[in-house]
């Protein structure tokens, strides 16, 4: 049962169809106690067809249900029917359940309003005044806007729990791509240093020997053997390094830099409960792809140290500019938390902003942070679009 329950749960349309066909059944058993038969069967039928999808197209499915239901009085008091009494009240009373839980509370508001035109048309113009039908129907609509309330609660519990599931793996990954950057920075200077070294040495040897032939053969071969044995070391060395950067590779679902891959982040750190405000300016795809990376990865750890550090309800600002020469980035969050409180801050590893500002030195850039006067943490980078990187 719980493998068919996850099963119906990511296919919406079949469960509906299900209710739809169960309501359908007691439609078509309640015929006996119509004096119509035909006009009711005919209005009847049609009543619960639109809840198949109410949730894919919750705002339109409920403006046809509320047609169809003026529509199911109007053809009673057209044929004279008082009796018998269709399925329409479930069927609005899980309509707003279903604005209530998956749409708002304001599209729940305003239909509701509607339903009360509706079952005060259907219960005093059709069947008279009925106090009891009256208060039975209002007791039925609270209890699906409440039930509609515990269900959209769960569902936005549900919904913020993924995403930070979600922002926790992003950071595990990004934080094992970091460190493999590192190490594979590591061992770019080892390689440059075991060339640099191996290749000076070779070169004064080579011309030392290049003197030295003539006048004294015995020098020349111990140069010439210190060559040999130099290459021999550079070259093994360099067998090495270029095994170890052979056995890693970027893992492609790391997320695509420039203006998509900001607002990916910033989507992700909302979904996580952080209030962003974004502002992009200029064009910022087209930039070299170094500089992109370095503006991505500013904004990344910015809003995930703002999300840890700035308390409840946090908010940042990203400004993110294009000029003639680089690019800035101003990030600035809301505060929060003070610094005599730390039983309620989240500790971090403390390596973000060295990482930052290693990055930064990298692209040839400043980067500025810091607590304001008003208590609010703000970032400022900036990046030269020609960075210049060193030898």
């Amino acid at each position: 049962m719980r493998r068919f329950s996850l099963w119906l749960r990511g296919k919406p349309i079949v469960a509906d169809s299900m209710l739809t066909f169960a309501l359908l059944v007691v439609e078509i058993l309640g015929v006996t106690a119509a004096e119509n038969k035909i006009a009711y069967l005919a209005i009847g039928v049609f009543i619960p067809l639109p809840l198949v999808f109410r949730r894919v197209y919750p705002r339109a499915v409920a403006v046809v249900s509320l047609l169809l239901s003026f529509t199911a009085i109007a053809v009673q008091y057209v044929v004279g029917e008082r009796e018998a009494s269709h399925i329409t009240l479930f069927s609005l009373g899980i309509m707003l359940y279903t604005l209530v839980a998956y749409v708002g509370r304001r599209e729940g508001v305003w239909f509701g309003a509607a339903l009360v035109a509706d079952s005060v048309l259907s219960y005093v113009a059709i069947a008279g005044t009925a106090t009891t039908d009256l208060v039975f129907t209002a007791m039925f609509y609270a209890l699906c806007w409440t039930l509609a309330e515990f269900i959209g609660a769960r569902h936005a519990y549900d919904t913020e729990v993924e995403a930070r599931l979600a922002v926790a793996d992003y950071d595990k990954e990004r934080r094992a791509h970091d460190a493999v950057s590192t190490e594979r920075t590591r061992i770019a200077r080892e390689l440059h240093d075991v060339v640099a070294h191996a290749v000076s040495v070779i070169i004064v040897q080579a011309d030392g020997a290049k003197y030295a032939l003539r006048r004294d053969p015995d020098a020349a071969e111990q140069a010439l053997a210190t060559i040999a044995g130099t290459g021999r070391e550079a070259l093994r060395e360099l067998r090495k390094t270029v095994a170890l950067l052979r056995t890693e590779h970027a893992p492609d679902s790391l997320p695509q830099h420039g203006t998509a891959g900001i607002a990916r982040v910033v989507e992700m750190m909302r979904g996580a409960g952080l209030a962003v405000d974004l502002e992009l300016t200029g064009e910022l795809d087209d930039i070299a792809p170094e500089v992109s990376l370095g503006v991505h990865r500013i904004v990344q750890e910015s809003l995930t140290n703002t999300l840890r550090h700035a308390g409840p309800h946090p908010k940042a600002w990203v400004r993110v500019r294009r000029r003639d020469d680089d690019v800035t980035i101003d990030i600035t969050d809301s505060g929060g938390v003070p610094l005599d409180a730390p039983a309620v801050r989240i500790k971090g590893g403390g390596m973000g902003l060295v990482g930052m500002r290693e990055r930064i030195a990298v692209l040839g850039g400043t980067l500025d942070a810091g607590r304001a006067p008003e208590g609010a943490w703000r970032v400022h980078a900036t990046i030269p679009l020609d960075p210049g990187f060193a030898e």
